[in-house]
C-alpha cells in the first residue's frame, strides 16, 4: 500500500504547488481525457507489442507484489530453516535414502504437512524435492550441485525480474509518447491560427498537457512501480537463497545446525531471525 500512499503525495505536491503558485485547472481538466487516451493507450499497445501473452499476463501479476511487498517474512524464514534442518538431519543420521519418502511423495510428507504454507508453494516444494532427490542418487559433489543450483535460481530471478523491466520501458517511453501528445496539440493548434490570442492560449497549453502527463506517469508513476517491484522480486530470491545455502553446507559436511546458521545468515536482515529464535523453533521441533 506504500506505492499508492506514495503516488497519492506525489500528486498533492505536483498539483498542491500548481495550484498555490495560482495554476489553474481548467485547461488541464478539459485536456487530461484526450491526452491521457493517446498517452496511455500508445503505451499500452506498446507493451502488448514487446511482450508475450505471457509476460503480460506476469506483470499483471507483478501488480499484486508491488501493492503487497514481499510474501517471505521472518516466520516464512524460521519455518523453511527448521524443515531443511530436520532434512539434513534425518540425511545425516539415516542416510539419504530415508529422505525418498518425503521427496517422492512431499503431499503425504509429515514434514511439509508440519509447514502448510511451504506445503502450498510448489515452487519450493519443487525445488527442495528437486536436489535432495540429486543428493540421493548420490549426486553428492558439492560445487557441482551448487552450480547447477546457483544457474537455476539465477534463471528463476531473471525470469520474476523481467516484469519489472517491461514497465521500465513503458517508464523510459512515455516522456517520448507525451512528445507525441503535445506535437498532436500543436498541429490542432496551427489548424486554427486564425482563431483569437485567447483561444490559442487554451489551446497551446492543452497541447503542453501532454508533455506534462508523460513525464509526471514516467518518473512519477511507472519507474517508482518497476523499482518497487525489482525491490520485492530480489527479496523473494533470498529465500530460495536460503535453501541453496543450507543444502550445499550439508554436502560439504557440515552438521545440521551449521548448515542450518549458514541459510540463516542469507535471509535479508530485517527478516532474519536471530539465533535464539531459531535455536528455540528448532528445539521444539517434533515430526512423526
Amino acid at each position: 500500500m506504500t506505492a499508492i500512499a506514495g503516488f497519492g503525495f506525489v500528486l498533492a505536491m505536483v498539483f498542491g504547488g500548481y495550484l498555490i503558485a495560482g495554476g489553474k485547472f481548467g485547461i488541464i481538466l478539459a485536456a487530461l481525457p484526450f491526452e491521457l487516451m493517446m498517452i496511455g493507450g500508445a503505451a499500452i499497445g506498446a507493451f502488448v507489442m514487446a511482450n508475450s501473452i505471457h509476460d503480460v499476463k506476469h506483470t499483471a501479476a507483478g501488480f499484486r507484489k508491488i501493492l503487497k511487498g514481499s510474501r517471505y517474512h521472518k516466520q516464512d524464514y524460521v519455518e523453511i530453516l527448521s524443515l531443511l534442518y530436520w532434512f539434513v538431519r534425518l540425511a545425516q543420521q539415516k542416510g539419504a535414502m530415508a529422505l525418498e519418502a518425503h521427496i517422492e511423495r512431499p503431499s503425504d510428507s509429515a514434514a511439509f504437512r508440519k509447514f502448510p504454507k511451504i506445503a502450498a508453494d510448489a515452487q519450493t516444494v519443487a525445488l527442495i524435492c528437486d536436489y535432495l532427490r540429486m543428493i540421493g542418487m548420490n549426486a553428492d559433489d558439492p560445487h557441482q550441485i551448487e552450480d547447477v543450483m546457483a544457474r537455476e535460481l539465477k534463471k528463476l530471478r531473471e525470469e520474476e525480474l523481467h516484469p519489472s523491466h517491461a514497465l521500465q520501458s513503458v517508464a523510459d517511453a512515455l516522456p517520448a509518447l507525451g512528445i507525441v501528445a503535445a506535437v498532436l496539440g500543436v498541429i490542432k493548434t496551427m489548424g486554427s491560427i486564425d482563431q483569437p490570442p485567447a483561444v490559442l492560449g487554451r489551446m497551446i497549453g492543452g497541447a503542453l498537457v501532454g508533455t506534462f502527463l508523460g513525464v509526471l506517469l514516467a518518473y512519477g508513476l511507472m519507474g517508482p512501480l518497476a523499482a518497487r517491484l525489482k525491490g520485492v522480486v530480489e527479496e523473494e530470491a533470498k529465500y530460495l537463497e536460503v535453501i541453496r545455502a543450507v543444502l550445499v553446507a550439508h554436502l560439504h559436511g557440515n552438521a545440521p545446525q551449521v548448515a542450518v546458521e549458514t541459510g540463516r545468515k542469507m535471509a535479508p536482515s530485517h527478516s532474519m531471525p536471530s539465533f535464539q529464535e531459531l535455536e528455540e523453533q528448532l528445539q521444539a521441533l517434533q515430526i512423526a
